[in-house]
């Protein structure tokens, strides 16, 4: 017993230094932020049957920071998140599948389901007062907004996220009517926490 105690110590050792090295190595490379704004949609828009969609699996190995596992449909991912509630650090590095079965096993809390809807969206212009001189008016931005229907442990619940290229630009998006509260700040309706048992 003492010897296997020891074994599954190194391999758990060795699997962390895996995450690590990649996390270390990746951060280097890229410096990317996650800047996305997240809403409990007070309806579901008509004909969600015309939109494409994914079937997402994923676990979390770390909240703190989050370290999550995901399947979407036929790829497998792992990726960092950084702190932040609206803006963050995130990286993101592909996995194989026996990669991601193995690591599935490691997951703490429950595995999230989902199904994620593509919605385009055609935003309003952040300004309806007339511009002064000079001065050039943004057009009206496009976006796809990712409609998550949880499945499972989770069914009923349904979360609205757009993700953006700025804070400002995310500071300054006007909702489409279907949107309802605001819950970017509730730490609640994040998916890492949600696989706790946060809601």
């Amino acid at each position: 017993m003492y010897h296997r105690n020891i074994f599954t110590l190194k391999f758990y050792y060795i699997e962390y230094f895996y995450v690590k090295v990649f996390l270390i190595e990746n951060r280097r490379e890229h410096n990317l932020m996650e800047i996305e704004r997240k809403f409990i949609p007070k309806y579901l828009p008509d004909h969600l049957e015309d939109y494409s969609y994914h079937e997402i699996e994923q676990g979390y190995l770390c909240t703190n920071p989050t370290i999550r596992i995901r399947k979407m449909d036929d790829s497998y991912f792992l990726t960092y998140k950084g702190s932040g509630m609206m803006a963050h650090e995130e990286h993101e590095m592909p996995l194989t599948q026996e990669a991601y079965l193995h690591l599935r096993k490691k997951t703490d809390g429950m595995l999230i389901t989902k199904r994620r809807y593509l919605i385009p969206f055609q935003a309003k212009d952040a300004a309806s007062a007339p511009a002064p001189a000079h001065t050039q008016v943004p057009s009206a931005a496009s976006y796809t907004i990712e409609l998550d229907l949880f499945r499972e442990a989770l069914d009923g619940i349904t979360l609205a996220e757009v993700e953006f290229s700025s804070i400002e630009e995310a500071e300054s998006f006007i909702p489409p009517d279907w949107f309802g509260e605001d819950v970017t700040y509730d730490g609640r309706y994040h998916n890492s926490a949600m696989s706790r048992g946060s809601l």
